[in-house]
């Protein structure tokens, strides 16, 4: 089927229509199959995490890698867009929505509980509690910053790119087009398209199951409102509804608005706890953690457990692997906003921007949050990690109970999680529209309308189907296929570059020689114009 045009929808028929049918089918058979699918999803996880772990370590590198050398190398002068190109956005507004398109609901659900877990139960074993909470913190800090950005920046980079320098379709596709030429108009742009609608709807159903569960909790905490999965589910389907308004909106009047707002409201939120928290700590700890991270990067990036006791393996696979595979699920959605909102950048200012600025700030809410987690517990142990483990979901309501003011802190948290909710529904909805749209970045309402709603079904059906093991099984088992994607972009993207600077020198090596050109014509222009005046003043004095 073709393209589908009416008052609705505007759809690309080869990637809407199978991406939608296999995600019916996905729902379909999680809900006929129930609880079982609990194990099912368990066993799906183990065997990728076991089998191709090292791969995503690998390849997740590499991706980090490619860009910090495209972004320094000769290719960095480049502006996306052309020479001309001028930014949509300020650069504040442009930091508001890299973060939170990119990391928000996630560093909020995860930001004290994961330094907690890291703590409790040591990837590597310590048996000082400062070196454990040291150690806790550089593991978080590296599932959370620059490894992260890095598989964001290659997708942003290469989409905005191929959309804006070379005027093609914002979709996957487009990126493969010095590999592929025509061909990305076929079959295999296609393939390409559907994998990454999956992907994304996937990656961001597992951020919004998160998300409604800490939300669920926060309710709980605040109105003794019943912490369960119909709760869960009633949750996201008014939040979706929120998302749907925003994405009605569009991007400007809708996701704009909301990250600045969001911006906002974590600003304070953070400033909070730093004033009401353990301050000298925090503050203290955010430089030593930095240090530890940039001092330790190379041997936790690389690191896969292969010398660990097979009876104490395995820590890698229900954290590491699943964060990249994770990030690498979500790159399409985060990768196509973020090339969106960068028209105009250079590729040093775009890859320093999305690298640096949101790792920073990633660093210095996990300091806060997960800083001051860890300094309660190792001061009266077990008072927060108990909770933690019973039910990771509470951890950032447990925390604010040690501090004064917990419920107005507890309430803002909850306003906090509810609009990086909405944040990430809405601008992933806009993203998986343009994908089935064929690269459009304005389809018809009624599309926009449906993605919405899908993902919320998919958050519901995940946590119903098998909760938070659901949630991480689905990045997985999405993000694995997704990474060859990624591979095979940075040779394309590569080449796309190469191209494009070598057509810049020639442009510029032309314009100069037309100048010299220019500039030899008038020189001698002006020597005929003297040498004329010259024989005229003869003739003069002659006669």
């Amino acid at each position: 089927m073709g393209k589908g045009k009416n008052k609705y929808f505007d759809v690309h028929g080869p990637v809407f229509w199978p991406a939608s049918i296999l995600i019916v089918i996905f729902i379909a058979i999680t809900l006929i199959v129930g609880e079982p699918m609990e194990k099912v999803f368990g066993n799906i996880q183990n065997g990728i995490s076991d089998y191709a772990g090292w791969l995503l370590v690998l390849a997740t590198n590499s991706f980090l890698i490619f860009c910090i050398v495209i972004g320094f190398s000769k290719y960095g002068k480049i502006r996306i867009g052309g020479k001309e190109a001028e930014t949509e956005f300020s650069t504040g507004a442009w930091f508001a929505m890299l973060f939170s398109a990119g990391m928000g609901i996630g560093i909020i659900f995860w930001g004290v509980a994961e330094p907690m877990f890291h703590y409790v139960q040591p990837p590597i074993d310590l048996d000082a509690p400062a070196s454990r909470a040291e150690q806790a913190m550089t593991f978080s800090f590296l599932h959370w910053g620059l490894h992260a950005w890095g598989i964001y920046a290659l997708v942003g980079l290469s989409l905005a790119f191929f959309a804006f320098s070379k005027k093609l379709p914002l979709t996957i596709r487009s990126v493969f087009y010095p590999l592929l030429k025509e061909r990305i108009h076929g079959w295999i742009g296609d393939v390409i398209d559907v994998i990454a609608v999956i992907a994304t709807l996937f990656g961001l159903a597992t951020s919004l199951g998160f998300g409604v569960q800490q939300v669920s909790s926060g309710m709980n905490y605040l109105f003794n409102i019943p912490d369960n999965v119909i709760t869960q589910v009633v949750l996201i389907a008014i939040i979706t509804g929120i998302a749907t308004i925003s994405v009605v909106l569009g991007i400007d009047k809708g996701v704009k608005f909301l990250s600045e707002l969001n911006i906002r409201i974590a600003a304070v939120f953070l400033a909070f706890i730093v004033v009401v928290g353990p301050t000298l700590f925090i503050l203290n700890s955010y430089i030593e953690n930095i240090g530890h991270y940039f001092q330790n990067f190379f041997f936790l990036s690389f690191w896969t457990e292969a010398y660990q006791p097979a009876e104490s393996a395995g820590w890698q696979n229900s954290w590491t692997v699943f964060y990249w595979a994770w990030w690498i699920s979500w790159s399409p959605f985060v990768g196509m906003f973020i090339a969106r909102v960068s028209k105009g950048r250079t590729v040093r200012e775009f890859v320093m921007g999305v690298l640096v600025v949101p790792s920073l700030l990633t660093f210095l809410w996990m300091s806060a949050f997960g800083g001051s987690g860890l300094w309660v517990e190792m001061s009266n142990p077990g008072i927060i990690s108990e909770s933690v483990m019973e039910n990771v979901s509470t951890s950032l309501f447990v925390l604010l109970e040690q501090f004064p003011l917990a419920e107005i802190a507890s309430a803002i948290g909850v306003i906090l999680v509810i609009n990086f909710f909405v944040t990430s529904s809405d601008s992933g909805s806009l993203v998986i529209d343009s994908i089935t749209a064929g690269g459009k970045l304005d389809a018809p309402v009624g599309q926009r309308i449906f993605w919405a709603v899908s993902e919320g079904a998919v958050a519901a059906v995940l946590l119903i189907g098998g909760g938070l093991g659901a949630l991480q099984t689905a990045a997985i088992t999405t993000g694995l296929p997704f990474t060859f994607v990624l591979i095979l972009m940075m040779f394309s993207l590569l080449r796309g570059l190469k191209n494009e600077y070598a057509k810049s020198i020639q442009l510029d090596q032309e314009t100069d020689f037309k100048k010299y050109s220019e500039r030899i014509e008038k020189l001698i222009a002006k020597r005929k114009k003297i040498h004329k005046e010259q024989e005229e003043e003869s003739e003069s004095n002659k006669n």
